[in-house]
């Protein structure tokens, strides 16, 4: 009996019965990005006004994804614009801003592109503010032919802030003591195992005044404004759309659609389509769709999904973080 039902058993599994198989075909990961048209044009072949998502924490770095490592938001906009750039049919681009900054050099870094990319190609571009454009948001944004901003956008913080946690009594409570061997003084200044010193903190100063300082000079050329009018924002405060606009941060009110039919008056292309650059594997169903990979979040150890941790790596921010 038992010889019969392995046999039995082979021959089914012969035959096909047997344990279920599972065939992988591998997904290739393609690097090049998919044009999809969010908001139809008219006529043939219609021109196209470009969306470029400036979106979550400004770093010129990996972000997390469910899956693995994300998009590196500088890396994707400079792509972004790069094909923008081989694109005769590209008339203009509108960056939507919803951004709080991020750090001093990734927020210049976006700013001095779109600048290149504006002189390259005598395009218009248009930042248009969502709920935030913020510090290094609004640093980024500074780089375009005009700003709209929702009435309620939050935006300004014109500033710089260094972070650092100060740890050493608490590890002194835990008995914990840290021995650091290194070759200058100020070689460990910023780290949360010590006191920060007059001198580090003089030196950490100097830095600041001078990223704020081009900060403000970023402001007063390409806003037109005077130190009367800096000295109205510049202790840090940010400020509503309609706030902004009183102070010439911003050119006018309006929604994301406001935004892109002023790109188009601008190129003098009424009948131009609205388009985003995403992956292939992305979402593009409206002109306010993102990618499926978050924006890029900070925190002490590693870069998590949207949403703001408490502390940030030490370093120094063109950030508003209340």
């Amino acid at each position: 009996m038992l010889r019969f039902i392995s046999i039995s058993l082979a021959a089914c599994f012969l035959l096909g019965c047997g344990t279920p198989s599972f065939l992988i075909t591998p997904v290739v990961n393609r690097n090049d990005l998919v044009e999809q048209t969010v908001q139809d044009g008219k006529g043939w072949r219609p021109k196209k006004i470009l969306i470029i998502p400036v979106e979550g924490m400004i770093a010129n770095t990996r972000g997390g994804a469910l899956l693995g490592a994300g998009e590196n938001p500088v890396s994707l906009i400079s792509q972004q614009l790069d094909q923008a750039k081989t694109d005769a049919n590209v008339v203009a681009v509108v960056l939507r801003v919803n951004s709080p900054g991020g750090t001093v050099t990734a927020s210049d870094t976006l700013f001095q592109m779109v600048s290149r990319f504006r002189k390259a190609t005598g395009k218009p571009v248009v930042a248009s503010a969502q709920e935030m454009a913020a510090s290094g948001g609004y640093y980024v944004a500074c780089a375009a032919d005009c700003i709209v901003a929702q009435p309620t956008s939050v935006t300004g913080s014109v500033g710089v802030v260094f972070t650092s946690l100060d740890l050493q009594d608490s590890l002194g409570k835990l008995g914990v003591r840290t021995d650091v061997i290194k070759s200058g003084q100020l070689k460990d200044m910023g780290s949360p195992l010590k006191h920060m010193t007059a001198e580090e903190r003089a030196v950490i100063q100097t830095m600041i005044d001078q990223y704020f300082q081009q900060f403000q000079q970023i402001v007063r050329e390409r806003r037109a404004l005077d130190d009367e009018g800096l000295a109205a924002f510049s202790d840090g405060r940010v400020l509503s759309g309609q706030q902004a606009l009183k102070l010439r941060l911003v050119d006018s009110l309006g929604t994301l659609e406001d935004a892109v039919n002023i790109a188009k008056r601008l190129a003098n292309q009424p009948n131009a389509k609205t388009v985003l650059y995403t992956r292939p594997y992305g979402y593009g169903g409206s002109i306010y769709a993102t990618n499926q990979i978050p924006a890029p979040q900070a925190n002490t150890t590693q870069l998590t999904l949207p949403g703001f941790s408490e502390s940030l790596p030490p370093g120094f921010y063109y950030l508003w973080r209340p």
